[in-house]
């Protein structure tokens, strides 16, 4: 007899669910699909111990009849396609048709389900079907998964906590409701509902209700489109961010994907805009012909090929960038609030139904996806002073900015929906940079005006970044010939033979941002001349930050190379902390300002200036009450 055999349907079954069902929540999101696939306007997803006990899904859809029931639970048994053709146009979430039958392998499985006219109901245990006969003619369908892993035990030792396992359905949950506002859903854990939203269609909606309406309100809608794609969705002002990548949700024909070049498209449309480190919340929904884009990637079909790329990354960025700049602001002067915080207490929801600390599950959401309220970046330290009272207030975030967990409606009432619809919406307008008398300066590092409306504080050092950021940043992409400074003595600069290569083949991209090489030896190389307007005294500090960030990515982006090079020498010579100042010459600087295309922050996304209102200065002291 020979070594190779065909392997059991039974045993290939339990192999391919260690691709697709790695965890409970993997479970949840192969069941929903088919419900949303199913045409379900309604999606109710109910969990016992975070879904290792039991997991139920029950939707509204088209339900199944008799002999479609049984046979789902074949291996690739799929109404999604027939032939090659169909790999190429497909617009449903699920088309494997190895979902059901994986789960099914490492669970005990029931499922009702009925088309209207007729009902089915089939037990089934490790794959294989135990009972079967007629059931409730309620149109949909109803599938429980109990006892997951029951057979697999070594598969139950890599589950994390019961509060991890939660938590990443969560996440799942809020993306799958993204990415479809027309159905309503509701998750519940032990009876206590974590997700609830309305199905209208509505997307800020949804956002409100994953996220708070604090922070929906503080999001807004952009367009555009392409000759092949469109692309839509909500975005987060720049004052309101995360310290992850992860509340950037990205929706390709109505699929959550994970796509690492769109995702910094948008952060490098932002570029400026926020603090270093920091991320937006955004809702990117991108539509497009199918055959542009390739989802048979991946068992859990996460990740996706994009055809056209360039113009898509190119499309996203403008459109969100233009957004941004429609609707930059000063930021204000917040009353500290009490800052939420990661817990490490343990969440005991071992226990039959017990109540649900909203709370505690709010921070353990948080500290699983590294979700920080205040974050202040530490990078430029050397450059300006440690921060104020004022510039923490102006980062706190107040408690409901934090991804929420809603209460269920016994306590809350219905959703935040009206309180959204009590301001209608308004297209977002620039705000344009006030007209400031300056009154003094604090500590030879603020710059106090005043207005009609209150006063205002400026740190002096990201002001004038902001001037000369947007100075080289002109310069650096017009590099003249007629403004080079000649050495009288050049500069030399020695790299092992690697490094030298690296050099050799991106000569021309450093050209580009005045940085002028000539070998000199087998490893070496000359600078003779440089851009004229290069910060005196720092040309060869510079030159040796920009050689680095080429040798760093080993292929220059020219556009990055000026970006950077721009950042780079409006932070050389800018006005220090502690550094005195005439009336003067803070007049022209606010004067200056005023004439740049974002006056609101500096090159690393730091606010320039901070508005208090009279308002705030009369409460303070007790004027108004």
């Amino acid at each position: 007899m020979g070594k190779i055999q065909i392997m059991d349907e039974w045993l290939s079954n339990k192999i391919a669910a260690g691709e697709v069902v790695e965890r409970p929540a993997s479970v949840v999101k192969e069941l929903v699909e088919n419900a949303v696939d199913a045409g379900s306007t309604s999606i109710d997803v109910f969990l016992l111990e975070a879904g290792l006990t039991s997991i139920q899904v029950i939707d509204n859809g088209s339900g199944m009849d008799e002999e479609d029931a049984l046979i789902s639970f074949s291996r690739h048994a799929t109404s999604k396609i027939h032939q090659e053709h169909d790999l190429f146009r497909i617009r449903t979430l699920g088309f494997r048709g190895e979902a059901l039958a994986s789960i099914a392998s490492v669970s005990k499985m029931t499922l009702i389900t009925s088309n209207g006219e007729s009902g089915t109901y089939v037990e089934l245990e490790g794959g294989h079907v135990v009972s079967q006969k007629p059931g409730p003619l309620r149109k949909g369908t109803d599938i429980t998964v109990a006892q997951l892993f029951f057979n697999t035990p070594a598969r139950l030792k890599y589950m994390k906590t019961i509060q991890t396992e939660l938590g990443h359905t969560i996440d799942l949950m809020n993306r799958l409701a993204l990415g479809n506002p027309k159905i309503a859903f509701r998750l519940l854990h032990n009876g206590q509902q974590l997700l609830h939203t309305n199905g209208r269609g509505d997307v800020q909606q949804v956002l409100a209700a994953i996220y708070g309406v604090h922070n929906a309100k503080k999001m807004v809608p952009f367009s555009g489109e392409s000759h092949d794609y469109k692309v839509s969705g909500y975005m987060s002002l720049p004052e309101v961010t995360r310290a992850s990548k992860n509340y950037m949700s990205l929706f390709v024909n109505g699929r959550w994907v994970k796509h690492y070049l769109v995702q910094k498209a948008i952060v490098d449309a932002y570029h400026t805009y926020l603090p270093i480190e920091r991320f937006p919340v955004v809702a990117l929904y991108i539509e497009g012909d199918p055959y542009l884009t390739d989802v048979n990637v991946h068992p859990a079909k996460h990740q996706i090929r994009l055809s056209k790329e360039p113009e898509l990354l190119k499309l996203v960025e403008e459109t969100i960038r233009e957004t941004i700049r429609g609707v930059i602001r000063v930021p204000q002067m917040e009353k500290k609030e009490k800052v939420v915080k990661a817990e490490t207490e343990q969440l005991n929801i071992w226990k039959p139904a017990p109540k649900l600390d909203v709370g505690k599950m709010n921070a353990i959401v948080e500290k699983l996806y590294d979700v920080q309220t205040v974050q202040e970046s530490k990078s430029l330290q050397v450059e300006v002073p440690e921060a104020t009272a004022i510039e923490e207030n102006w980062h706190a975030v107040p408690e409901e900015s934090t991804i929420r967990i809603e209460e269920s409606p016994e306590k809350k009432g219905d959703l935040p929906q009206e309180e959204l619809q009590e301001e209608p919406k308004e297209e977002p307008k620039k705000e344009p940079f006030p007209a400031l008398e300056v009154v003094g300066q604090i500590h030879g590092t603020y710059i106090v005006a005043q207005m009609e409306d209150g006063f205002y504080l400026i740190d002096q050092h990201a002001a004038q970044e902001r001037i000369k950021y947007e100075f080289f940043r002109e310069k650096v992409g017009q590099v003249d010939p007629n403004e080079r400074q000649a050495l009288l003595l050049p500069l030399t600069f020695h790299y092992a033979a690697d490094e030298a290569l690296v050099l050799r083949e991106n000569r021309h991209e450093l050209e580009a941002v005045g940085v002028f090489l000539e070998e000199f030896g087998q490893s070496s190389f000359v600078v003779r001349e440089h851009p004229s307007w290069f910060p005196k005294g720092e040309e060869q500090e510079i030159i040796e930050d920009l050689i680095e960030q080429v040798l760093t990515t080993k292929k220059a982006d020219v556009k990055k190379l000026r970006e950077d090079a721009a950042i780079m020498m409006s932070c050389k010579k800018s006005i220090k902390a502690n550094h005195y100042l005439t009336k003067e010459q803070m007049d022209v600087l606010l004067s200056d300002l005023r004439k740049a295309d974002n006056p609101f922050t500096c090159p690393h996304g730091r606010p320039v200036l901070i508005h208090f209102t009279t308002y705030e200065v009369e409460k303070m002291f007790k004027r108004v009450m």
